[in-house]
């Protein structure tokens, strides 16, 4: 199998995977023009990047069958364009968590303390203890966070940790009930109150502290926005260590102007997609607007991590065809009834089926055949998009002897 590494990638990953026999090939300048290129002369099996953008026009050049990304978040590959080439997309979720944790708890952290302008002062060669010796503290304060996935998680444990309460919103709450924060290692303590709101803005009401750990979707780009943002008290702290499409940045420049709101920033529209480039924009300009260079995830533990699981990864698909951490499978298809063979382990048997169905103008959806012990006989689970015909199934049944019996179910919820 021969991968394509098109990111800058960890030594041990690139050992890993050739260690599983891949043929692996490792450009982290490859971008644009040149990466569909690659692809199309490589003919590469499967494409590792981590910022990188990946196109439909890529997707068209090359023969891939498997994109990785290593890393969490996904929204720099056209998902859309690789489903409809039958291609899979994976991820590396849960790896760079506790490292996007740290970094938004030295933001804040920061932001309270002012460290990056106590430091630039003293460079300059100015004691200003006068101004710097206030601070408000992070002890009895309240940390609302938005989003609850792995690394959500890992900045409430930390938040707890320094005495603050911790208020979270997210959307499965809305699905589960009632959410079992104690099942995550969240409790309250004496000095930590921990809680959920109903919604974004409930958080934002109580918050001294807002931190951003959402996913990029139609449902959240935008959702920090001018109401959200003008809920929150008058300077308190903002931080988005998640995604840059999360936030209206034009509104948090009125909420930082009109409003005092201090902001740690590690992500940004627009951002450049090479390692050092020309880059300004005018919130990374406002007095008490922090900014860090989309490094959330760049900790050797973190990376690390996901050169292991990216191996993981791709060892499973060629060893088995299965890909952990997909994203891109239907959760529900137009399937609306299943076809139960149960049949004598033997060729034709299935192929039998298929002609049949294709016959009668129904399409698989999905399908798997289980073989019992001793490999005599197996059952055959077939997910339609239509109620076949009663004369159809006969057909079926008697057309073929190995085939032992049939069940048609109609899908629930279909």
């Amino acid at each position: 199998m021969k991968v394509l590494v098109a990111d800058p990638f960890e030594p041990s990953g690139i050992d890993g995977l050739r260690a599983t026999g891949c043929d692996v090939i490792h450009d982290p300048a490859l971008q644009d023009e040149a990466l569909a290129a690659a692809l199309a002369e490589t003919r590469a099996d499967v494409l590792v990047v981590r910022s990188t953008k990946v196109t439909a026009d890529m997707l068209d050049a090359g023969n891939l069958g498997l994109i990785v990304r290593a890393g969490a978040g996904y929204n720099t590959i056209d998902v859309a364009a690789a489903s409809a080439r039958g291609i899979y997309v994976s991820n590396c979720p849960g790896k760079n968590a506790v490292a996007v944790a740290e970094l938004t708890m030295g933001l804040i952290l920061a932001l309270d303390r002012r460290i990056p302008d106590n430091v630039a002062e003293l460079k300059a060669g100015r004691w200003n203890k006068k101004e710097y010796a206030k601070a408000t503290g992070l002890y009895g304060s309240t940390l609302g966070i938005l989003g609850f996935g792995h690394i959500a998680q890992e900045v409430a444990r930390r938040a707890q940790g320094f005495g603050l309460d911790v208020v979270v919103w997210s959307r499965r709450f809305a699905d589960l009930g009632a959410p079992d924060l104690a099942a995550h290692g969240l409790e309250s303590t004496r000095d930590s109150q921990v809680s959920t709101a109903p919604t974004p803005q409930a958080v934002a009401e109580v918050a001294d502290i807002l931190t951003v750990h959402l996913a990029l979707g139609p449902d959240t780009r935008g959702l920090v926005g001018a109401d959200l943002l003008g809920r929150l008290r008058p300077g308190a702290l903002l931080v988005n260590t998640a995604r840059a499409e999360v936030v209206d940045h034009d509104a948090l420049l009125d909420a930082v102007r009109d409003r005092g709101l201090r902001v740690g920033l590690d992500v940004y529209p627009d951002e450049p997609t090479t390692g050092t480039a020309e880059f300004s924009m005018p919130l990374l300009q406002e007095p008490g607007v922090y900014g860090t260079h989309h490094i959330g995830a760049s900790t050797e533990q973190a990376q690390e991590a996901i050169a292991a699981e990216t191996v993981r990864i791709v060892r499973s698909f060629m060893d088995t065809g299965r890909v952990p951490n997909v994203v891109n499978l239907a959760r529900r298809t137009p399937a609306t009834h299943m076809l139960v063979v149960r049949h004598r382990d033997r060729p034709g048997v299935l192929a039998h089926v298929f002609e049949h169905l294709s016959g009668g103008g129904l399409n698989v959806q999905e399908t798997e055949n289980i073989i019992f012990e001793g490999a005599e006989a197996a059952v055959a689970r077939i997910n339609l998009d239509g109620e076949p015909a009663a004369a159809l199934l006969a057909a079926i049944d008697d057309g073929n002897d190995d085939i032992l019996s049939l069940q048609l179910v109609a899908i629930q919820g279909a």
